[in-house]
């Protein structure tokens, strides 16, 4: 297998081939980038992860990979050893705890860069998105950026057309920015894997590991408190794969609502009222549900709440199949309500242990979703 030479760096989105950055000259030395990847058992991805990585067009002398594992068993660790074989950039770490945020300090620790890219090993990642994060947050003294996200199926089956169909469409995730792209530097309060400056760790500390999901949005709520500015660059965007299987996403989304109580716990607020409405169907579906036998109204708003939720949902059905064929959207009508009752009830069972019992510690969570 064999790589070209990296292209010369393209100018961020908007600029010309002659534009650049104020005050940034052509001759300068480029920042170091310490790439960092949590990752366990993803043999299927971290090959094109890491193909992506080699392509890019930053500078390779200003650059490392660190795939920090969480003990793979199916493959995983043969593969990034293979590549740290041939590429220098490329570097294998431990992660005994086997989580996502112990995984992201072990790469904090041992990176050597001045910017720290976290990036996911189930992506892949276009030429420019390095280089063009890196110019943005020069130009603009942000201490965090990131690109968009483009959802991608894993898998040519129906159900894995419509899983990545279900959770790239706002009626799925909501209107976070990083789904619905940028056509400007953009101030967000929450990115997808983010890129950070380093001295924000050394001032704010690692991620939390507590936090065995929403570590990052935690770590964005307190560079915001502090003063500092998050953006969302235009036209850098990473291709991300969607679990193939309902299983799988109910489990993913279940933990991401199930930790958003602890985050807002330990931050002192809810950070974004949309991470509020899937529980507060779930809440009242289930309450609705409880006392309908015995009363009219609660007969009435449960109709009416699963009425008005089964219309939206087979009217986005419907629009999906006619962008991604009727089978696709067929299959999304059932997505949906997977990916709500998932974090709606993981919010509430959330809510119930870090909230009204106070749990200080949290389950054991592999990385692998």
């Amino acid at each position: 297998m064999t790589h070209s030479r990296p292209a010369q760096s393209r100018p961020l989105a908007g600029q010309t081939a002659t534009s650049r950055p104020p005050g940034v000259s052509r001759a300068r030395v480029r920042p170091f980038v310490s790439i960092v990847v949590p990752c366990r058992n993803e043999a299927a991805y971290i090959g094109p992860m890491l193909e992506s990585m080699l392509a890019n067009e930053y500078p390779s002398d200003r650059l490392e990979v660190l795939i920090v594992d969480g003990m793979s068993d199916d493959g995983t660790r043969s593969v990034v050893a293979d590549y740290a074989s041939r590429y220098p950039v490329v570097h294998l770490l431990d992660n005994p705890k086997r989580t996502t945020p112990a995984a992201l300090n072990v790469g904090i620790s041992r990176a050597r860069g001045s910017i720290i890219m976290r990036m996911d090993a189930h992506a892949t990642y276009p030429p420019n998105y390095i280089a063009d994060l890196v110019d943005c947050m020069e130009r603009t003294g942000a201490d965090s950026v990131g690109g968009s996200w483009r959802t991608e199926p894993s898998d040519t089956t129906i159900m894995a057309r419509a899983i990545a169909a279900a959770v790239a469409h706002p009626f799925g995730m909501g209107n976070a920015q990083y789904r619905l792209g940028t056509t400007r530097v953009r101030d967000v309060d929450t990115l997808q894997c983010g890129s950070y400056r380093r001295d924000v760790f050394e001032r704010l500390g690692p991620f939390d590991e507590d936090l065995l999901r929403s570590q990052d949005s935690e770590l964005t709520f307190r560079v915001l408190r502090a003063g500092g500015r998050v953006l969302l660059v235009p036209g850098v965007v990473a291709t991300y794969y969607a679990r193939a299987a309902l299983g799988k996403l109910w489990r993913m989304f279940f933990q991401y609502g199930y930790f958003k109580p602890l985050v807002a716990r330990k931050v002192g607020a809810v950070m974004t009222a949309r991470q509020l409405v899937p529980a507060l169907f779930v809440f009242t579906v289930g309450l609705a549900a409880l006392f309908a036998p015995w009363f009219g109204p609660a007969r009435m708003l449960l109709f009416l709440t699963l009425g008005a939720y089964v219309t939206a949902d087979l009217i986005v059905a419907l629009i999906l199949a006619r962008r991604r064929g009727m089978p696709v959207g067929l299959a999304s009508s059932v997505v949906f309500p997977v990916v709500h009752f998932a974090h709606g009830s993981g919010y509430l069972l959330g809510t119930w242990d870090f909230v009204i019992r106070r749990r200080r510690g949290a389950p054991s969570v592999a990385l692998t979703r």
